[in-house]
């Protein structure tokens, strides 16, 4: 099967899109399958076609920085996407997280006559309310209109979460399935724990409370000050973004590491004691998954992905989203009690422990098909 990707975003990005995608062109390569990305380039110039690094194809499409967050490019699709879309031939063009680009992706796919789905992967309308607060309501009612005019072309819109499976089905858009994404479990292992790397991290007898993420306006990480001042917990932050500054002033005690990657962000969500993760607006939550393949208890806000992922009082604890107090509370009820904490972690890494990218990725070869058939049989019809 020969594959088009329209992504909003890849790497070397590092951001949930960006993973998705690079794991599922990995799997369709993996199956003998024939995948291309398109995305956007990293900076406005870079243009050409390229990928060696791959295994595939990896068409860049010229970009320019998001305002106020320049690590977020905005891509400027031209004639590129359509371009792609014709030489490569595809039986299926998936849609990652469309919007700009997506957009032209759903485009050239009617024009070639291959079926689109689109993957549903962020929440734009929040995106829109919180980064063009000028635009108010107006804002996210305009990013909805955009979402359902490609979706509904779309042969199939995949939902990460029964959450955002709501959401889309209520906004009016139709023919929406389930797809989660897939967990290394081992690259995320308990064994990773590290205690030469926890001296470095908190002082002795520390409960060490992590989050691992982007440090944006969305993430709303400054719910965590509560947390940081808890005695006896050091609350480390991993990740970067255009809020740093303000969240080092608003977290003083807490720790920031910066971005970590590859095995070095393993050992981290090993050598944690509890992880903590206050957006509210996650479609999923990866990062949640990555904690509780590694053993971790988890708190996260009762919205969005996180109600699929997090079993109250089994795995980790849900509080009321935007509460700061909630989870300083549900926090110092785990650094309280150790063994609750490797009850939790030992639950939540089992729950996660069949979720593989291998398995993950045939469930989306079986929604191509499907949508390839479906297509084929509308126009016999």
């Amino acid at each position: 099967m020969r594959v088009v990707i329209v992504a909003e975003s890849f790497a070397p990005q590092l951001n949930g899109v960006a993973h998705s995608v690079l794991r599922t062109a990995e799997h369709l390569l993996a199956r003998g399958h024939v995948p291309l990305v398109v995305a956007p380039a990293a900076q406005r110039r870079e243009n050409e076609d390229c990928g060696a690094a791959y295994g595939y194809r990896v068409v860049r499409v010229p970009s320019v920085p998001l305002p106020g967050y320049p690590e977020v490019r905005i891509a400027l699709p031209g004639r590129r996407v359509a371009d792609a879309v014709e030489r490569h031939r595809p039986h299926v063009v998936h849609l990652a997280s469309p919007f700009a680009l997506g957009a032209a992706g759903a485009a050239a796919a009617g024009r070639a006559g291959v079926p689109a789905v689109a993957v549903y992967q962020t929440d734009l309308a929040a995106y829109a309310r919180t980064y063009l607060p000028f635009a108010g309501a107006a804002g996210a009612r305009l990013a909805w209109r955009r979402l359902r005019h490609i979706h509904t072309a779309a042969a199939r819109t995949l939902a990460p979460s029964r959450a955002s499976f709501d959401v889309l089905t209520a906004h009016g858009i139709p023919r929406v399935h389930l797809w989660p994404r897939g967990v290394d479990c081992v690259r995320f292992h308990p064994g990773h724990r590290d205690e030469t790397l926890r001296r470095h991290l908190g002082r002795p007898g520390e409960v060490l409370v992590g989050y691992v993420g982007r440090l944006a306006p969305e993430k709303q990480v400054e719910r965590l000050a509560e947390t940081s001042r808890l005695p006896g917990v050091r609350l480390v932050v991993v990740g970067d973004g255009p809020c740093r500054a303000r969240l080092g002033a608003a977290l003083p005690d807490a720790l920031f590491l910066g971005r970590r990657t590859g095995h070095e962000l393993a050992r981290l969500y090993a050598s944690f004691d509890v992880f903590a993760h206050p957006g509210p607006f996650e479609t999923f939550g990866q990062t949640l998954q990555e904690a509780m393949a590694s053993g971790l208890p988890v708190v996260a806000p009762a919205a969005g992905g996180p109600l699929d992922l997090v079993l109250p009082g089994r795995t980790g604890f849900l509080v009321p989203p935007g509460a700061g107090g909630g989870f300083r509370e549900a926090v110092e009820r785990l650094a309280r009690d150790a063994e609750l904490r490797r009850t939790l972690g030992r639950a939540g890494r089992a729950s996660v422990a069949e979720r593989s990218w291998e398995a993950v990725g045939d469930r989306l070869l079986d929604h191509y098909r499907l949508a390839v058939a479906e297509s084929s049989a509308a126009r016999r019809a």
